[in-house]
């Protein structure tokens, strides 16, 4: 049971290594439209950071879905 456990934690971690590789495509995505078209930098920007935000949001949550199922699922 409690490997089953650590495995079900493990799976919820790696939402976090998902949020990376698209917040890292999202960046890239971003200055190469900022250095295509300048005069938009604010719109871009502004449009990233929404962007981040819901990326890491979603690694937070399965952050906390792993300790959820560590400490509550014993």
């Amino acid at each position: 049971m409690a490997t089953l456990i650590a495995i079900g934690a493990a799976i919820a971690v790696l939402t976090g290594a998902g949020a990376g590789i698209g917040i890292g495509i999202a960046t890239s995505k971003a200055v190469d439209a900022i250095a295509r078209q300048p005069e938009a930098e604010g719109k871009i920007s502004k449009t990233l950071i929404i962007g981040g935000a819901l990326a890491e949001a979603t690694a937070v949550y399965g952050f906390v879905i792993a300790l959820v199922i560590i400490f509550f699922l014993r």
